[in-house]
């Protein structure tokens, strides 16, 4: 964690500790004792779902990350640039093509923009223009092995989530699955919201992921990928 900064994603902290030679791990669920051990208030600090940092570098890491106790600008641009990132991360792993849109490839998760974490930099043009234009718009899409779209996400901090849902409605006669990412407090006004008649034809499609999902998802999957190159 020293060596990222001060800062790393469960995912990074997985993945590097094995890079560690002549270290042998006294225990069959080394994954289970990374997760126990950053829980330690001692010596480490939560950021965000699945972030975690060293205490003796708490000041350094929420200063370069402009954090501070009351939420701001700077703060909500690194949370959604956070979980747009951890998105991008997890399709890479699932083996998808992932595209972030134009306004946002400068947008930093962690400390690297998000223009290089996704795999693409153009959007396909996978039908009729003007529903080419809203889609690609849209927080994160990822696209199969075919060119064409499999999977929309929505990040979305505050209660709007009418305006994700009229995005998605413009692509339902694709069969993909739409997402949005909020907090799970918000669960029971987004279940109100899709409940509306006018999102009859894509509810059945859409689900709610709450950070805390996403972050264990992001986690998990980083973990899969380490066990199947393993094999």
């Amino acid at each position: 964690m020293m060596e990222r900064g001060g800062y790393a994603t469960l995912g990074e902290l997985y993945k590097d500790v094995f890079k560690i030679e002549n270290v042998k791990w006294g225990t069959q669920t080394p994954f289970a004792s990374i997760r126990r051990i950053v829980q330690d208030e001692r010596f480490f600090f939560k950021i965000r779902p699945g972030l975690w940092a060293l205490k003796s570098k708490k000041a350094e890491v929420l200063e370069r990350f402009e954090i501070v106790e009351k939420r701001n600008k700077e703060d909500f641009n690194f949370t959604h640039a956070y979980y747009q990132g951890l998105l991008l991360e997890i399709g890479k792993l699932k083996k998808m093509q992932t595209y972030v849109p134009a306004q946002d490839k400068n947008k930093k998760f962690l400390e690297k923009p998000l223009s290089e974490i996704a795999t693409m930099d153009k959007f396909y043009n996978f039908t009729y223009d003007h529903i080419v234009d809203r889609a690609k718009n849209i927080d994160v899409t990822w696209f199969n092995e075919r060119k064409l779209p499999n999977s929309f996400f929505e990040v979305e901090h505050s209660t709007d989530f009418k305006n994700s849902l009229l995005k998605f409605v413009e692509l339902q006669d694709f069969n993909v699955d739409f997402r949005i990412v909020a907090d799970k407090k918000n669960g029971k006004y987004y279940s109100s919201v899709l409940s509306m008649s006018a999102f009859d034809c894509i509810a059945n499609r859409e689900k709610l992921i709450s950070y805390d999902i996403l972050s264990e998802l992001h986690t998990k999957t980083v973990e899969l990928n380490l066990i199947e190159n393993k094999i």
